[in-house]
């Protein structure tokens, strides 16, 4: 779509602003804020999602659970979809199948068996990597520039992660002790999930974020849905029969929780991440990837009684302190106004 854009120094946008009182917040600015402020809130939420999903986990094995959280999640995206169709060229629906591949069936899956293989605390560290990866990838794959300071503020974060996760308690887990494999499951799961964020950019450049986010639920969850369903519907002509969904003996608390983790950590945090990079940079945005593990080691002391020492307070600097650098320090010149 054709953008027009305009710059600052129409006189009657000085007047106007200078008889407001105030400096001058330029649409692109305001944009810009937004964008990170969605980027920051879909932290937020995908920061409860291990704890949810640990709480579904006690009575589901990993396929259902995370199959019951996209079925929540399609809930909330369905009526988006239906109510705003859109024609996808031969290039965008190949683009769109490849994204929803890498981005639900493929991450979720691997993700959650690293988890199940794990404990929430070092997954929680895993996840803190994510914005080096992303900057990286961002780099490599969609020509953004991070200089110096950009990548010292991002390592900077990723370690801030690290230190909160790491001055918890050690010993034994709840549910299980932390493994090496799960804990490379859990980064491999990383790595595809950059493949979603870069194609869901792409698509963004002529579609709404929101479109976007709806279609790749709907069908990375119909892909899931084959892929774990399918045994089960074959069971007949199957030697090794596979077992049912879990319907009448899951609990209210299981059923909520997959509830708040389908809408609330998948629709809703899909939609912010994408409605967000698509006014920001991605590899800038990446620092609020962060926000993850350390709501999660939050919660870990909270819900499960862990202790976090001064360690975990020095990293909580490094975070914010990181995403204050990265969202506030000078752009590249940018027109003050784009319509799009």
């Amino acid at each position: 779509m054709a953008k027009i854009a305009t710059t600052s120094r129409d006189p009657r946008q000085q007047v106007l602003v200078a008889a407001m009182g105030g400096p001058r917040l330029t649409v692109r600015g305001y944009s810009a804020f937004l964008g990170y402020s969605a980027c920051a809130l879909a932290g937020c939420l995908w920061g409860t999602g291990f704890y949810f999903g640990r709480l579904a986990l006690n009575e589901m094995s990993v396929e259902y659970m995370v199959l019951y959280r996209f079925l929540f999640a399609c809930l909330g995206m369905l009526p988006v979809a239906l109510a705003n169709r859109v024609r996808l060229t031969w290039s965008e629906t190949r683009l769109l199948l490849i994204s929803a591949l890498f981005g639900i069936p493929i991450q979720f899956l691997i993700q959650f068996h690293g988890l199940a293989r794990t404990t929430v605390s070092h997954a929680s560290l895993m996840v803190g990597s994510m914005p080096v990866l992303l900057g990286v990838a961002a780099a490599l794959f969609a020509g953004e520039r991070l200089d110096r300071i950009g990548w010292l503020a991002l390592v900077g974060s990723t370690v801030g992660a690290a230190l909160i996760v790491l001055g918890g308690h050690h010993g034994p887990a709840v549910h299980g002790e932390a493994s090496l494999v799960g804990d490379l499951m859990v980064v491999v799961s990383l790595c595809t999930s950059l493949a979603w964020i870069l194609l869901s950019k792409k698509l963004m450049l002529t579609h709404s974020p929101l479109l976007v986010t709806a279609y790749t639920i709907l069908v990375g969850t119909m892909m899931l849905a084959v892929w774990i369903l399918g045994p089960w519907l074959l069971n007949p002509w199957l030697p090794n029969h596979s077992q049912p969904p879990p319907l009448a003996h899951v609990s209210a608390t299981a059923w909520v929780a997959l509830a708040i983790s389908g809408l609330a950590c998948t629709a809703t945090t899909t939609f912010l991440w994408n409605w967000g990079i698509h006014r920001v940079p991605a590899s800038r945005a990446g620092v609020f990837l962060n926000i993850e593990p350390a709501l999660g080691s939050w919660l870990g002391v909270k819900m499960l009684g862990e202790h976090l020492g001064p360690h975990a307070w020095v990293g909580g600097a490094l975070i914010l302190g990181a995403a204050i650098v990265l969202t506030t320090r000078g752009h590249e010149p940018q027109p003050d106004v784009i319509l799009e």
